[in-house]
């Protein structure tokens, strides 16, 4: 696949991992992806992971057609990005090595290897000339890894982004890019929003056509689009207006009160209502809603004096991943002593800017009179 007339897609697609990153699950798969620059001198734009390096070298000699590789650009150094750099060296062993000095300490971690007399550090703002094409560096700590630098190359006006801009699914899949961008982005990259506003004020000087991640397809009509959203994102704003409202529910009692409230959200025109049972649906599409809308409801039951596992789970993982900026609503269920809304504000209270409902649903066994008028209450506030 081109991507210009000078730059050859050669990465690959993996339908063998069923879990990115040992938590995430890829129904369909994920793409490695790598690139390389054809000019007076050529460059390589990251590798792939270790089982693909077969195929991938494949796809880099096709598009060599006969020449050798004068660069290795590696931009981050996770192990499904470098994996098959020794595999790489062993076949191009006079290729150079430009990458981050942390980048370099990472190679010796991971792989054992020792390419000093090889290696280019580059910081930011340092440029190589391949010829026409001329490459600035881009320093991205914390994008998601300390060691990351992106790439651009003003000639093609081409934006190497490293795992910025990238998304679940192999790119054989037919599927919206925002979903599993945004499941992406708030699962991995999510914590470092700081991080990410920098590198978006870095890059706003250059006259950008085509995106180019490690991850997902290449992007490369209405940028816009995906800089507003990376924009939005990184700055914990919500994405959209409406309520997503996620529950346990041990015997369905508390089942019961969400969707009442749900439907009685619905009748009084809330903009959207999603509800997710955190039990039974993937955690990381939960985190994802939550960080999408503008407000959210938490409803579990009192569990060991505590709230019910699942809860604190997905509550830990909001506030892992920078979780701020909402109004929260709380129910909770418990049938001698209810502690669950406590529980879940302390927790909660840890994340920034956070507004919680005046009106709470406390829940004795199932819902009564009482519970009801609690829940038209909160309904009335949140819309």
């Amino acid at each position: 696949m081109k991507i210009s007339e000078n730059i050859v897609y050669i990465g690959v697609n993996d339908h063998k991992t069923d879990l990115f990153e040992g938590q995430y699950a890829v129904p369909n798969g994920m793409a490695y992806n790598s690139y390389v620059i054809l000019d007076e001198k050529t460059a390589v734009m990251d590798t792939v992971e270790a089982g693909f390096a077969e195929e991938w070298l494949a796809n880099l000699d096709k598009a060599l057609e006969g020449r050798k590789p004068d660069y290795l650009i590696v931009q981050h150094m996770e192990p499904d990005h470098s994996g098959s750099i020794t595999e790489f060296l062993k076949k191009y062993p006079d290729t150079k090595v430009a990458a981050s000095a942390k980048a370099f300490a990472m190679l010796k971690a991971f792989y054992k290897a020792d390419i000093s007399d090889k290696g280019i550090v580059v910081a930011d703002k340092d440029t190589l000339s391949l010829g026409d094409t001329t490459l600035t560096f881009v320093t991205a700590p914390m994008v998601h890894w300390p060691e990351v630098i992106m790439t651009y190359d003003s000639r093609d006006k081409v934006f190497f982004s490293a795992d910025a801009f990238g998304k679940f699914g192999a790119l054989d899949a037919d599927e919206d890019w925002a979903c599993e961008a945004r499941r992406y982005y708030f699962g991995i990259v999510g914590k470092y929003g700081v991080q990410v506003q920098n590198l978006l004020k870095k890059v706003s000087g250059f006259e950008i056509s085509t995106i180019c991640p490690l991850h997902g397809p290449v992007l490369d009509n209405d940028l816009d689009y995906y800089l507003s959203l990376y924009n939005t994102w990184s700055k914990y704003e919500a994405e959209s207006k409406g309520v997503f409202i996620a529950y346990t529910s041990v015997y369905g009692n508390t089942k019961n009160a969400v969707m009442m409230l749900a439907d009685a959200l619905r009748e009084k025109g809330c903009e959207k209502v999603t509800v997710s049972d955190l039990a039974r649906e993937d955690m990381a599409e939960c985190v994802e809603d939550a960080f999408r809308y503008d407000r959210i409801v938490l409803a579990t039951t009192t569990y060991n004096g505590d709230m019910f596992p699942f809860m604190k789970d997905f509550i830990s993982r909001l506030s892992e991943h920078g979780f701020r900026s909402r109004k929260v609503g709380l129910m909770e269920n418990g049938t001698w002593a209810p502690t669950a809304a406590k529980a879940m504000k302390a927790m909660l209270e840890k994340c920034g800017d956070i507004s919680f409902c005046e009106n709470e649903v406390k829940i004795m066994s199932s819902v009564d009179d009482a519970s009801k008028a609690q829940l038209a209450a909160l309904a009335d506030e949140l819309c």
